[in-house]
Formats: structure tokens, sequence, C-alpha cells
């Protein structure tokens, strides 16, 4: 799917607003348009938002804002608005980028989880990561969303508590 089958506007516009490597999230909801992208960049305010909005600790901006920067990956899932694009979803790495990764702060808002978004976040970040040839990739999660990922195929820890793998295959 590229950018401009699903949106109104014009490819170079989106683009130019989400980055190169912008791509649209599937959604059923022809009202909305979601973005994946990993050039928008974060409001620590919007972020903290959300991450509070999923039951989340409140961290220390400036920390957050340092740990994004040491970040391999940043994904943004944005709720498309040519003014004020939304923060609905999101997903950091760290690791080399070539043998190991590891996942971290996957959310979805409460208002747009149950409808794949969070397997859909998932798949672009694995893609990214198998682009730069990434073989392993590890996460860790609460115990609540253990098996979210066990459905997507995810390999736990022995004792199936909050660690789970994936290989490149």
């Amino acid at each position: 799917m590229t950018l401009s089958s699903k949106l109104p506007i014009p490819e170079a516009a989106l683009l130019e607003q989400y980055g190169e490597e912008a791509r649209l999230c599937p959604c059923d909801n022809d009202q909305i348009r979601l973005v994946f992208s990993q050039a928008h960049p974060f409001d620590l305010v919007e972020l903290e938002q959300l991450l509070e909005a999923v039951g989340w600790s409140r961290r220390p901006v400036r920390r957050v804002r340092k740990a994004l920067n040491h970040s391999l990956v940043t994904v943004g899932l944005w709720r498309h608005d040519p003014r004020i694009p939304r923060l609905v979803g999101f997903a950091r790495c760290t690791g080399d980028g070539i043998l190991e990764a590891t996942v971290w702060d996957v959310a979805v808002h409460p208002l747009y989880q149950g409808n794949g978004l969070g397997r859909s976040l998932m798949t672009y970040v694995l893609d990214v990561l198998a682009t730069m040839g990434t073989e392993r990739v590890s996460l860790f999660a609460d115990p609540g969303v253990v098996s979210f990922y066990q459905r997507q195929g995810w390999d736990l820890e022995p004792q199936g508590h909050r660690c789970a793998f994936w290989y490149a295959s």
C-alpha cells in the first residue's frame, strides 16, 4: 500500500510531514488515517500522556529525551492531521542494529486498542529491524501482555513471565 493510496493529500506533502520511511497503518475505519513514522518528532508531553493512558508511571522528561536519543529505532503511530497529528502508538528499540535489538515501551492508546494496531506496530518495528539485518530481537513486557506477543509467534523465556524472543528466519 502506498502512502497516496488512501490519503487524499499529495504523497510529497505526507512524506515531508512524516519522513521517507513513513507507512500507512492498516485501519478499518475510513474516517481516520494512521501513519507509522520514525522521522516525525515527538512532543515529550504528548508521549508522556500516551504512556500514562496505558497505565505506566511518569518518567522524568530529561531521561525520556536521553533514552529516545540513544535508541536504535523510535516509531510513532500518528493519527494523521495535516496541522496537528496525534500520537496514538509508540515503540522504541535499542541494540546494535546488526545482531541483536531489544524492543521497549510498546504502547497503543486505549481508545485505539483492540483493532490490531499493536500487531501492526510490532510488524512495522520488526520490518525496520529486519531491513537493518538484525538477527535476534528480544522484548520485556508486563506479565499481563505477554500472551499478546506469544500469539504473534514470539518465543517466551522458559518461565513465560516477562521476556520474549523473535529470530530472523
